[in-house]
């Protein structure tokens, strides 16, 4: 795909996601009192984001094709399972506490990341 059009523009929102990711997660993080490694921007075939268990964030880079709010949450949702691993009724009050509307988040991204 390096040197075509698609290659191109593919690096261009993988440039952009580095930078929004990035940002976001600085600023949620310290909302949330958690810290993270480093952030990796990804080409998934199934995830929109994760967190490993050293603390670092991967993100797929057709996050910033959808609307802020949506990454917005994906970023909140993976800074989450720095304070639970799992996503157990703990975990989703952590979410909540940042999203109170993380569920039509979600629905959105279920409904509509398929577009992407």
């Amino acid at each position: 795909m390096t040197g075509t059009v698609a290659g191109c523009r593919e690096k261009m929102y993988r440039e952009q996601a580095r930078l929004v990711c990035t940002k976001q997660a600085e600023y949620y993080s310290k909302m949330m009192g958690v810290t993270y490694g480093r952030i990796a921007i990804k080409n998934t075939r199934t995830r929109w984001g994760s967190c490993s268990s050293l603390g670092n964030l991967n993100f797929h880079w057709k996050l910033v094709l959808m609307p802020p709010a949506i990454l917005d949450y994906v970023v909140i949702h993976e800074l989450a399972h720095r304070k639970e691993m799992n996503h157990s009724s703990r975990f989703w009050a952590e979410v909540e506490k940042i999203l109170p509307d993380y569920r039509e988040r979600r629905k959105w991204l279920k409904e509509h990341g398929n577009e992407y």
